[in-house]
């Protein structure tokens, strides 16, 4: 028997994609899947997808960058006159050396937060990696999709807004569960909630989510510092929003309790804040919920790719990415690395935004101006 399938789609999904969405609505005990505008497929199930279940728990479905997210924050007292290209360049300089992309120097990094060190994982091994690699890696911002940019809104505010998750020690956390997890027809690996090795994995998980929003967190305290330093703006810290977008959450559905897994999908419940930034070159939005039963109050997470990135370093010039990019700063010397990373990559967040209307409301639109990306 095969679950219940919505979808807010701008274009119908590659071959790939449908091919991961039958397998998973056919996954002993899926009960409904919510399929979001950015879906595209990706290794073990697809991103801008939710799933849910009663008592089984999926790894895959969360992803092996467990809390990954977008967090903002708002800075006041900026006079448009100080923004120009040369300020911008050494905010961009001095942004690369305090928030790094891979991993900070021993010899200058601090201890993780009082919670996180606290709070054991279940394994030897992995507490072995918490109290190394994760120490080196909080504040850092990890390559592929993630960034970090400074936007304007309509108004003129200067925002700062960061996308990044857990870093090497969630990725070590999934695959230690995935290696312990059962094989289920059809060769998705699952979990027994009521289990020891269930209750293990949601215990990690969640761990994971709170180093992910801290990671996010150090790297806007960064950015606060650098933005006071060079433009003499204060953050409004009242204004910062979080939300993470890899994710396993027991909620209310329905009739009863549902495990409801997004992996790529942001949670979308009646007014909750929401981030759903486009590309690197494209516009961010500032969104609430409107909480759609059908979707599992769920919304997409950003544009979603068009191309994989190996399509789009052979497909797009680095000339049409320059295009692309004029009037935001970024590392124009690693143009031929980045162009994996193009607006031309990405889906039209125009039509996304449109295709789940009915999803969440807009609250704020954002154009880059700078972009910091690994």
């Amino acid at each position: 028997m095969s679950a219940v399938i919505h979808q807010w789609l701008t274009e119908p999904p590659d071959p790939e994609a449908r091919k991961l969405i039958k397998r998973w609505s056919q996954t002993e005990d899926v009960e409904q899947l919510a399929i979001m505008p950015d879906v595209h497929p990706a290794e073990g199930f697809c991103v801008g997808a939710v799933l849910g279940t009663n008592g089984w728990i999926y790894p895959q479905a969360v992803g092996g960058d467990i809390g990954c997210g977008i967090a903002t924050r708002k800075f006041n007292g900026l006079r448009a006159s100080v923004l120009s290209l040369e300020v911008l360049q050494r905010i961009q300089e001095r942004i690369a050396v305090k928030i790094p992309i891979h991993r900070k120097n021993r010899a200058i990094t601090g201890d993780l937060p009082a919670e996180l060190t606290r709070q054991p994982l279940c394994d030897p091994h992995l507490e072995n990696q918490k109290n190394n690699d994760a120490v080196l890696q909080i504040g850092t911002l990890g390559t592929g999709n993630h960034f970090l940019e400074l936007q304007l809104d309509e108004d003129g505010a200067l925002w700062a807004m960061v996308h990044s998750g857990s870093r090497g020690i969630g990725q070590r956390i999934f695959g230690w569960h995935l290696a312990h997890a059962l094989r289920m027809k059809g060769g998705v690996l699952g979990l027994d909630s009521d289990t020891d090795a269930g209750k293990m994995y949601l215990a990690d998980m969640e761990w994971a989510r709170k180093y992910a929003a801290a990671n996010r967190w150090e790297m806007l305290e960064a950015t606060a510092k650098i933005m006071k330093e060079f433009l003499g703006v204060v953050d409004e810290v009242q204004s910062y929003i979080d939300c993470d977008h890899n994710h396993l959450k027991h909620e209310h559905h329905g009739d009863g309790q549902l495990w409801i897994h997004r992996k790529g999908a942001n949670s979308a419940w009646v007014g909750e804040a929401g981030l759903i930034p486009g590309s690197m070159g494209t516009r961010s939005f500032h969104v609430t919920g409107r909480g759609h039963p059908d979707s599992l109050f769920s919304s997409s997470h950003g544009a979603g790719r068009s191309m994989s990135r190996a399509e789009a370093s052979v497909r797009i010039s680095t000339g049409d990415f320059l295009k692309s990019m004029k009037g935001i700063l970024f590392d124009v010397q690693r143009a031929r690395r980045l162009k994996e990373e193009a607006p031309g990559a990405y889906k039209d967040i125009h039509k996304v935004m449109r295709a789940q209307n009915e999803l969440v409301r807009i609250t704020r639109r954002l154009e880059p101006i700078l972009n910091y990306k690994g």
